[in-house]
């Protein structure tokens, strides 16, 4: 079976070399890069070698983890991402969740729950979705009236393909679909804008929510 392979972006080297020697132990994975702040990271994209996860630290000089977290949702590529931070405060998880984070995990963490989160957001692209259910902020424990949540054909195709566990990527959606990545894009924005949603793991949720697509129905 092959390993998952990490990239760790936190400031403390010590805390790097932990983490590189707690994968190695637990097994199945492999550190492939490592960063020592969020503006180093960002100016190395694209990375040579993509890897599977990012083990993201909060607090960081230069740029936070959220900060890094809004960067990348600007970029095309999907990065899957743990945030790690010693804060356990509310703010800082919803900002998480709403910017694209695909989990979240107190930096005093088992190493059973480190291993479970990172094999989730690999295997279905995020870690506990009822817990960021609970959290992110455009999440409304009240259903919503049907109207507002009506889709085009167009847009419920592009929802579908958005939840498929393949994670197609924009170009392969549009190949499927019929249509030019541009129109992809322009289906991506008018979601965002008409049902206030951040980031591609926020449609996920959207869909999980109303049950809209497979694999939710």
């Amino acid at each position: 079976m092959n390993k998952i392979s990490v990239c760790i972006i936190d400031d403390h080297t010590i805390v790097r070399q932990g983490l590189k020697d707690l994968l190695e132990k637990l097994g199945g994975f492999r550190v492939i890069s490592e960063f020592e702040n969020g503006q180093q990271f960002l100016n190395a994209l694209p990375l040579e070698t993509q890897p599977d996860v990012f083990i993201l630290d909060y607090s960081m000089p230069k740029m936070t983890g959220i900060e890094v977290l809004k960067a990348l949702e600007e970029r095309e590529e999907e990065y899957k991402v743990l945030l790690l931070t010693q804060h356990f405060d509310e703010n800082i998880i919803n900002e998480a969740y709403n910017f694209g984070a695909r989990g979240f995990l107190h930096k005093n963490c088992s190493a059973h729950e480190l291993k479970f989160a990172l094999e989730n957001i690999v295997k279905i692209g995020y870690n506990n979705v009822s817990e960021i259910l609970k959290r992110i902020k455009n999440y409304d424990s009240q259903p919503k009236p049907k109207e507002v949540i009506d889709l085009t054909t167009r847009e419920l195709q592009f929802l579908t393909l958005v939840c498929d566990e393949k994670e197609y990527t924009y170009e392969q959606m549009a190949e499927i679909i019929g249509v030019s990545v541009k129109s992809i894009d322009g289906y991506r924005t008018t979601m965002f804008e008409k049902f206030n949603i951040k980031s591609k793991v926020g449609l996920v949720l959207f869909s999980f929510k109303h049950k809209l697509t497979e694999p939710f129905l």
